[in-house]
């Protein structure tokens, strides 16, 4: 190499380190409980790198993942201010992966920033903007300017920005608002406070983004049809224009029109299944322009099996829908996988345990997903998104706009064969009016109008539904844990769309160890029988009609602990060939759908006695002075679950004597569950977290925790059966705790006075609490105990005290008629009749019904008592 040369690539390898070294800077992933083996490779520079729609592949693109600035402000501001701080696209701002790791509230905008270079770009081109997904409304500006919003968290959509753009730098933006579950969109799975089946929210840009350079003439998109009875496959080339095309596939070149359907024939066709899951390559040219894409040869429907049963058809024979229900979150990128290889591991496991299909469960895939259940060949039963389940205002209409495009977008994956419209009621409407017009929206599928409409827990129907299943192509049953038939309706197939949820906690991979459940709980050693009887319950099923099946479900997705694989994806817990050995009573073993070489590591088997039949071994360890964290925090939550009182609060203090992070939230749950004393160490950790804390958001929920171990052990003392309280003393001691202290106390001498229905007690330690700590009486607890007062009190002054506290009531809440009779019935007893009378009528024009209102309005008509007399 001559010295030049040297010298030339000496620099480009210093500027691309300081470029990659720049680009890092700013960016580390945040703590995450259970990071998968994936999470490691991520860096701004490696992030999803591939060509995001490998059905409409181009040369010319660039990848705009990595680093982008960002910034939160309240809805109100008009403009951001971005500072240093950097999040990781395409990870949501909620997940580890981001950078940021912060939940995005519903009063927030959440806002991108980054620098794109205008790309060289020839005579006539165009520049194309493209964002795989966003959630939830994005606007997107370029150089100050709007280029234009989409709603919907599930779609790609794309901008021409090619006449705004600048020469070299230019300024892309992205604003978006996500107010999840408080929203009127679509949010699936997602919830601001996640728990039991609802998840960590994933706001902002969670797909690609990216732009491609294109001819001004160019392709916009493929519609591709399979027709195996008439052995073609039709396409149509979308386009602003009608020009001439041409398409090759399967060996030949046939010349159209965009815009037309163009048939191509395919001699000896071969058909596409989870058996034999071919692709046919397909190429289209239109003038300069030149994509690559691919088709499945197929056809899904419903039809008689020789012994006339409605069956589900696919390439016109009865084949079994072994499914599985996959919910697609990561407990380090939630619905953003870590990486490509991460996104195919999870087709390639499902398909490795013997599955050939998957419900893809309320949530639309980026297209690379598709590609490899296609690629693969995994059928998929694609569910729509969920509206809000309240359906506020709105709802219905942005629900109805994502169908739509959720249609479209995913119309050419030959591995979807089903259309799922609801499940289990979760905002369902006009069920008949969607069915119909999904199918004939797209008549090469069928359509699962309503999953689970039917729902049996334990034997026990949840939900009646006299007008199930209206025109949809099969009946479906929930049943958990064990499956059953759906209702038989002709010309409808009968499938059980969820069953099973099998709980086996695995220590050392929970998301949470504190919460982890499943439908039914069971020891790893007994999980491989209970399932086992579940499949044979499947094949007594399928003579009957049962044509489907999905269990809940292969990965284990937050608290639910219910997978056959750990969330992390690293431990199985029924072993792969023994799960294919169980499935091969349902689907034939000279199927070639067990035939897959997992070629990837799928992780441990689980050890079938790690269980908590282990504690007294575990306590012998402990006691022999084995202290590291991860083994005292299971021996820990193994004490609180064995209720041995004695040995808890010793091993808790240990356990947060040695841990990095005493103070993030799961270790403030387990300190709240072992802190039983103000005396003991751990307690002394979380009071001291709360003296610190500065973020008042923070600081209220450890104040909570606090307040809680304070208030059990003042509880413990004020009602002691056999010895009268001191409140003195105790209130001494509470001082040392400050006015956190100071309101335990007040709160259960208040209790105390209550119960004894000590009237001046009560009502003295309302009214310092009311002085002192207004916040802790809302006024639904202040209507309760003005009412208690009225009821009980014979000295004017307590009942001239609770009348104030009524008048407060009523000037911030005018229109409460529970206070309006409350207040009334107080005047009554002080021997204020007439204006009585005035407040009970007010009461009854708010509620007229009101039976108490208007039983007490005449008493009062007839000076009769309206409190109980002795």
């Amino acid at each position: 190499m001559n010295n030049l040369k040297f010298y030339a690539l000496l620099l480009f390898t210093c500027l691309s380190t300081m470029r990659l070294s720049a680009q890092q800077e700013g960016w580390t992933a945040k703590e995450n409980v259970l990071p998968t083996r994936w999470a490691k490779e991520v860096s701004p520079a490696r992030t999803h790198n591939l060509y995001p729609r490998p059905q409409m592949e181009r040369n010319k693109w660039e990848n705009l993942n990595g680093l982008w600035q960002y910034t939160i402000t309240d809805r109100k501001a008009a403009k951001p201010v971005f500072g240093n701080d950097k999040i990781l696209v395409p990870y949501p701002i909620e997940s580890a992966l981001s950078g940021v790791k912060k939940a995005l509230q519903p009063d927030e905008f959440l806002w991108y920033q980054r620098k794109i270079v205008k790309p060289k770009i020839g005579a006539g081109e165009r520049v194309i903007l493209h964002f795989g997904a966003v959630d939830y409304q994005a606007v997107v500006y370029l150089n100050g300017e709007k280029l234009g919003a989409h709603i919907g968290g599930y779609t790609a959509f794309d901008f021409d920005i090619t006449d705004r753009l600048r020469e070299g730098e230019n300024t892309l933006m992205v604003r978006v608002f996500d107010p999840s579950d408080k929203g009127n969109g679509p949010h699936g799975k997602q919830v601001l406070k996640p728990e039991s089946i609802y998840y960590t929210p994933s706001s902002g840009i969670w797909q690609t983004v990216w732009m491609e350079t294109v001819p001004a003439e160019h392709i916009e998109g493929l519609t591709i049809t399979p027709d195996i009875d008439r052995s073609l496959v039709n396409v149509t080339v979308n386009a602003a224009s009608n020009k001439e095309v041409t398409l090759v596939a399967a060996g030949k070149a046939i010349k159209g029109r965009s815009n037309k359907t163009i048939s191509i024939p395919i001699s000896n066709t071969r058909l596409w299944s989870p058996d034999d899951p071919y692709l046919y390559q397909l190429s289209v040219r239109m003038g300069r322009d030149r994509v690559k894409s691919y088709f499945g040869m197929r056809k899904i429907s419903i039809g008689k099996d020789d012994q006339g049963v409605d069956r589900i058809l696919l390439n016109n024979r009865f084949t079994f829908n072994l499914g599985t229900l996959d919910q697609g979150f990561w407990p380090d990128g939630l619905y953003t996988a870590p990486n490509d290889e991460a996104l195919a591991f999870d087709i390639k496991a499902i398909k490795s345990m013997g599955f050939n299909t998957i419900r893809k469960h309320i949530k639309v895939e980026p297209a690379r997903w598709y590609y490899y259940a296609d690629k693969l060949g995994l059928m998929v039963w694609q569910d729509m998104v969920n509206p809000n389940q309240g359906l506020p205002e709105g709802s219905r209409e942005v629900f109805e706009s994502q169908n739509a495009e959720i249609i479209k977008q995913l119309h050419n994956y030959p591995s979807i064969t089903t259309w799922v419209l609801f499940n289990e009621k979760w905002g369902a409407y006009d069920q008949a009016h969607l069915t119909r017009w999904l199918k004939e929206v797209d008549p090469t599928r069928i359509v699962n109008g309503h999953s689970g409409e039917y729902l049996y827990v334990n034997n026990q129907l949840r939900s009646p539904s006299p007008d199930a299943y209206v025109n949809s192509d099969m009946t479906d049953v929930h049943a958990y844990p064990d499956p059953m038939i759906s209702l038989k309706q002709d010309g409808k197939a009968q499938v059980c769309g969820e069953f099973g949820g099998i709980g086996v906690p695995v220590p050392g991979h929970q998301w949470t160890d504190l919460t982890g459940w499943g439908y039914v709980q069971v020891l790893p050693r007994e999980l491989d029988k209970r399932y086992d009887e579940m499949v044979k319950k499947l094949q007594t099923l399928v003579p009957k009609g049962l044509s489907a099946s999905i269990y809940t479900q292969p990965f284990d997705v937050e608290g639910e602990e219910n997978g056959l694989m750990t969330y992390d994806r690293e431990v199985i817990k029924i072993p792969l060939k023994r799960l294919r050995e169980i499935h091969s009573q349902l689907i034939k073993p000279e199927d070639k759908s067990f035939s897959i070489d997992p070629g990837f590591s799928i992780g441990t088997d689980i050890d079938p006695n790690d269980t908590d039949e282990r504690y007294a071994e575990f306590l012998k360890l402990f006691k022999d002075g084995k202290n590291d964290s991860i083994f005292l925090r299971r021996l820990v939550l193994m004490s609180l679950r064995q209720k041995d009182d004695s040995n808890t609060q010793r091993i808790a203090d240990v356990y947060f004597s040695v841990i990095q992070s005493p103070l993030s939230p799961d270790n403030l749950t387990v300190l709240q569950k072992t802190t039983q004393s103000t005396s003991s160490g751990a307690f002394a950790k979380l009071f001291s977290a709360y003296n610190l804390q500065k973020d008042s958001a923070a600081k209220s929920e450890i104040g909570k925790l606090v307040k809680d171990v304070i208030d059990g052990e003042i509880k413990s003392v004020v009602f002691d059966k056999n010895k009268a309280p001191d409140f003195l003393q105790l209130r001494t001691e509470a001082d040392k705790f400050g006015p956190i202290g100071e309101q335990a106390i007040l709160e259960n001498i208040a209790l105390y006075y209550y119960f004894q229905k000590n009237l001046p007690g009560f009502v003295k330690t309302k009214a310092e609490i009311l002085a002192k700590y207004p916040s802790l009486l809302s006024n639904f607890t202040l209507t309760n105990d003005t009412w208690f007062i009225f009821l009980h009190a014979n000295d004017e002054q307590d009942l001239v005290t609770a009348l104030e506290w009524t008048k407060r009531l009523l000037s911030s809440e005018p229109n409460n008629n529970a206070a309006m009779d409350t207040h009334a019935n107080i005047l009554y007893k002080l021997g204020q009749r007439e204006e009585a009378l005035n407040w009970e009528k007010k009461a009854l024009a708010i509620d007229p019904q009101n039976k108490e209102i208007k039983e007490n309005y005449n008493k009062m008509l007839n000076s009769l008592p309206t409190w109980p007399v002795k």
